[in-house]
């Protein structure tokens, strides 16, 4: 077994949903890491095993962060094989632990998933000992809720991605564990359920100033306002949940705990401006206050059972109105959301005046029924459906043709190095 090094370096990855690069990166800069780099499908940085831990906690948009282990061309199984046995899995795999492969292959010659899995996880299986292979790689992180054997610690059995690309294979180790939208906190949930890190995404486009106020009139499970009331006190996303790479052997011992400390001590005791989460359903009031109070920040949030008509917000010059409405892809939906968001914008001219409105749609025929000059922030995917994050402030000129371009900068054009 390869001894723990003294000083780690890793090549790390923050995998992004579609379209949030940017916004990924910009993340990682305000965290300190000034290498961050956006890229197709996420962002290069480089990290120490503190550094790794520390934005794993912290980050809220990323959907996972990988560690690269080995890169090399193979264009037979031999040589596949003789690689793979090269590489240091007992670095980041204990004694006697699950481990679960996904693969993929893109125009190289060695081109059968299940082959190639079948050798590397000998390799793993030679390197590591006691290590035992779950069978049944998934191909994407939608499969990821819950798959894989269940170690005491509660994590998922340690997942090692192998991608071929044009005979190059690279092998990284995913560090996460679950994916990172997965915060611990949001148990109950409703229909169509927002991810916690798409939520957060939200609220970094819509600009979110915590000392202004914030209304969310359709909040369902309350995961918008959970976020913004996390981001107010500055609570770490990843607090209240475990990471694979906690229990590789070659992590420093008291890594995670100093890095929970320092998060910890990073925490305001309230939140500011008022947080009003609101819904007309009661069944998705209580379940959102229910989840508040697992996130820590019930008594930050006001809670209210209201229809939209009947919405009310506090008296003040600024404030941000978002929101994520139906999306209206089922047959016959149309013309009911058509007048929601007809009454979503009277509303918002009627109460919010100076306040932006933002919301995550899938329909610009829908944004239209508003009658606010929206601008373009964002383009991503929901549930496998195109949406965009749109924002206009109340008061501005009606008329005025809305822009398509987004205020993220657009992507690097280099590959991304999964």
């Amino acid at each position: 077994m390869t001894a723990p090094r003294t000083a780690l370096r890793y090549d790390c990855f923050a995998i992004a949903a579609p379209g949030l690069e940017s916004l990924v990166a910009h993340e990682l800069v305000s965290l300190g890491v000034a290498d961050a780099t956006a890229v197709p499908g996420g962002v290069e940085f480089g990290a120490d095993a503190a550094r790794l831990a520390a934005v794993q906690l912290r980050t809220r948009t990323a959907t996972r962060v990988i560690v690269r282990l080995a890169q090399f061309r193979a264009k037979a199984f031999h040589e596949l094989e003789r690689a793979a046995r090269q590489v240091e899995w007992a670095r980041v795999l204990p004694k006697g632990a699950p481990f679960r492969l996904r693969v993929t292959c893109r125009k190289s010659r060695l081109y059968h998933s299940d082959a190639v899995a079948e050798r590397v996880a000998a390799a793993i299986v030679r390197g590591v000992p006691g290590a035992t292979f779950e069978q049944g790689a998934h191909a994407d992180d939608e499969a990821d809720e819950a798959t894989g054997a269940t170690p005491t610690d509660g994590l998922p059995a340690q997942l090692f991605i192998v991608r071929f690309d044009r005979d190059t294979c690279t092998i990284s180790v995913d560090a996460a564990g679950e994916l990172l939208h997965r915060r611990g906190y949001r148990l109950a949930v409703g229909r169509a359920p927002l991810r916690e890190t798409l939520a957060a995404a939200m609220l970094v486009g819509a600009e979110y100033d915590a000392a202004r106020p914030l209304v969310d009139p359709m909040c369902g499970s309350g995961t918008i306002a959970i976020e913004a009331a996390m981001i107010a006190r500055r609570i770490a996303p990843g607090l209240a949940r475990r990471f694979a790479s906690e229990r590789w052997p070659e992590t420093p011992a008291g890594t995670w705990t100093a890095a929970r400390r320092a998060a910890e001590a990073e925490i305001r005791p309230a939140t500011g401006a008022p947080i009003i989460a609101a819904d007309r359903d009661e069944g998705a009031i209580a379940n959102a206050r229910a989840n508040a109070a697992r996130a820590g920040v019930a008594e930050q949030i006001e809670f209210r059972v209201a229809a939209l008509s009947a919405l009310e917000v506090p008296a003040a010059p600024r404030g941000l109105l978002i929101a994520n409405p139906p999306y209206g892809v089922r047959v016959g939906e149309t013309p009911a959301l058509r007048d929601l968001f007809a009454r979503l914008g009277q509303v918002a001219r009627e109460r919010c005046d100076g306040w932006r409105v933002v919301l995550l749609s899938a329909d610009r025929a829908l944004d239209a029924q508003v009658k606010l000059p929206f601008t373009e922030v964002l383009a991503t995917s929901n549930g496998g459906i195109a949406v965009r994050l749109v924002a206009a402030d109340v008061g501005a000129d009606v008329g005025a043709a809305p822009s398509r371009g987004g205020r993220t900068s657009p992507a690097a054009t280099k590959r991304p190095r999964r």
